[in-house]
This record gives structure tokens, C-alpha cells and sequence, in this order.
């Protein structure tokens, strides 16, 4: 069989989860190929990638949310274009997306079944947990914005059908954990200047902050700056007695799966995050909407109370991938 896994490259949660399903898809395709589309990640998948497109990257920003300004100048329409018509989707038994929006509207003009694997699959979800804050446009941009015929969806719990409990990376699985004494932070949307600014106010501990917005490492009062490197966020993580970030997936799934302190701060106007961030408040978790003045004492009082949510994600990859196999089509001549 012939299998197309186009993986979103905006963001490195995608990319982390397709370390662990690229070598289980390999188990059981006779021919893979693998699409990677868009410039924000800082990770790399350790496998040859078939085509490497621009695609549609949202740009993070340096105050808390998307800069939109930046996303809209990055933007090329014929470029996008012609990139989705570039994708020889019929050649393929089955394409299986992770919220990747060029092969999805390459299925979708060519008429061709797309399955989606993705968390956004199950944010979708009706019976999965919403902001109170209705947000129309977020909600219509997040089903546009990558459209399949049949989703599969990853969330913080099983929500309903066809929703599964996180796909956890080997490497945390099997990494040593120990309960430090710094806290992990990864807010990729605020300046470092920010970060700065309110982290350094609590002086009672020792902060790793990961940043995308630095090419060096360095240290500035009570905390530790870091350029993003994969092997060394694991360990913080690991090693770290409690984790501050983004309302995203991967970062948050793998914190609760090591039993630590997690704390998140959602980003502005980013809809999948807002959702998140309710899913992540009903099982128990400390949220703040922005990383400001106003919001410190509730930081300094995460930070002394140690209570955090016992949660344990089973190992089911090899699980949905045999399912999601399932999709492709009797009689396809691809073998």
C-alpha cells in the first residue's frame, strides 16, 4: 500500500508526536512518504521527508498571541496554490493529516478521502469542553483551515468515539524523572523581555525558560534562558519541579503523564487554546489568561502549593495506527 502522513510544521508538537508514528506507519506500509508544510518549528523529524512545503504557518508573536500582521505578510496565495496543486494525491491509498492544510485541500479538490489524525480532530469534537467565551470565527478558521472526511482526534481524555488519550513520545516515557527544584517554562508567543519581567519577581526559585526568540543561551538573575533543543527540554522537564506553558497539546499531555506541577497560560485569540485551557481547568489545572502584574500572586501561589493532578496516558499508538489502516479503500491498487 501507499500512504501519504502530512504532518503540520508550525509549532513542534506535531512533529514530536510524528517521531513515534513514523516508524509504526513504516511497520506496516510497504511505501511511505511524508509531508511536512510550514516555518515556525524548531524540531526535526529523523526520517526523509518527501516534500517540504511553506504552506500556511501561523507566526507567534511576542505579547501572548499570533502576529497576525507577520502571518498575513508570509502569506502567499499563489504560492499556496501552487503547492496544493503541486501534491500528487491520487497516487496515494491513503493520506492521513495532522492538521495540515495543503494536502487537505489537495484532497478536498480532488474529490479524495482525507484522514485526519490530529488533537484538533477532537477539539472539534461536540462533546468535547469549550470556553465559556463563544468564538465563531476561531471555531470556523480551525474546521477550514485543514478539512478531512473522517477525523480521528487526540485530546487530555477520550471524549467520545474516535478520540484517544495522547500519544506520549518514547523518549519521555523512558526518561528518568527527578523532582527538582526549577520550574520548565515554554511561552513561545510572549518576549523574553516579558517572561523577565514577571518570573524574576519570584525569587524563590530557579526558572528554564526555552525561548524562541534567542540564538543563545544565557542567564539573567534567577533564570536560565535556553534555545529550544529537544533533548534538553525533555530533561528540564523531566528534572523540573513543576512546568509553565502554553495551553497547547504535546507540552501539557507529556507534564501531566510525569506527574508534575503544571500550570498554563492559553494563547490570545487562538481558539484551539482556549479550548484546551477549559479541558485542562475541569481536570484540575491552574490556568492564567496572560502573563501579567495582575496575574502574579496566582503564579506565586502555584509555585508554593505542590498539589498537582494524578494522570497516566497508556501507550496506544500502534493501537490507532492498525485503526487507522483500516480507512483505506478495498480494492486499492497500490501493492
Amino acid at each position: 500500500m501507499k500512504v501519504l502522513y502530512a504532518i503540520q510544521g508550525t509549532g513542534n508538537g506535531h512533529l514530536s508526536r510524528a517521531r513515534d508514528v513514523i516508524p509504526i506507519l513504516q511497520k506496516h506500509a510497504i511505501e511511505l512518504d511524508i509531508l511536512v508544510s510550514g516555518t515556525q518549528a524548531d524540531i526535526q523529524i529523523p526520517h526523509p521527508i518527501k516534500y517540504q512545503l511553506k504552506g500556511w504557518s501561523f507566526i507567534f508573536g511576542k505579547k501572548g498571541g499570533v502576529d497576525v500582521w507577520k502571518t498575513y505578510l508570509r502569506t502567499n496565495s499563489v504560492r499556496l496554490q501552487r503547492e496544493i496543486k503541486s501534491i500528487p494525491i491520487a497516487d496515494y491509498d491513503l493520506i492521513i493529516n495532522d492538521f495540515e492544510p495543503v494536502s487537505a485541500w489537495a484532497c478536498k479538490l480532488k474529490h479524495k478521502p482525507c484522514i485526519s489524525f490530529s488533537h484538533q480532530a477532537a477539539v472539534l469534537s461536540e462533546k468535547a469542553p469549550k470556553p465559556k467565551k463563544n468564538d465563531p470565527l476561531g471555531r470556523l478558521i480551525l474546521r477550514k483551515y485543514a478539512p478531512s472526511t473522517k477525523q480521528f482526534g487526540l485530546h487530555f481524555k477520550e471524549y467520545g468515539e474516535n478520540i484517544y488519550t495522547p500519544i506520549i513520545r518514547k523518549e519521555i516515557r523512558l526518561t528518568t524523572r527527578t523532582k527538582g527544584e526549577h520550574y520548565t517554562v515554554y511561552l513561545p508567543s510572549y518576549s523574553d523581555d516579558k517572561i523577565f519581567k514577571i518570573l524574576s519577581r519570584i525569587k524563590s526559585v530557579q526558572w528554564e525558560v526555552f525561548s524562541k526568540h534567542t540564538d543563545t543561551s544565557f542567564f539573567w538573575k534567577n533564570i536560565a534562558i535556553r534555545k529550544i533543543n529537544n533533548e534538553a527540554f525533555i530533561k528540564s522537564m523531566a528534572n523540573s519541579r513543576g512546568i509553565l506553558c502554553g495551553a497547547g497539546f504535546e507540552s501539557p499531555a507529556e507534564a501531566l503523564h510525569m506527574g508534575k506541577k503544571l500550570m498554563v497560560i492559553p494563547m490570545k485569540g487562538q481558539y484551539e487554546q482556549q479550548c484546551n485551557a477549559a479541558a485542562l481547568k475541569e481536570m484540575g489545572v491552574p490556568i492564567i489568561k496572560s502573563l501579567k502584574m495582575k496575574h502574579l500572586n496566582t503564579l506565586k501561589n502555584w509555585v508554593e502549593d505542590d498539589s498537582r493532578i494524578e494522570v497516566f496516558y497508556p501507550d496506544i499508538t500502534e493501537k490507532i495506527i492498525d485503526r487507522l489502516l483500516q480507512e483505506i479503500p478495498i480494492g486499492s491498487t497500490h501493492y
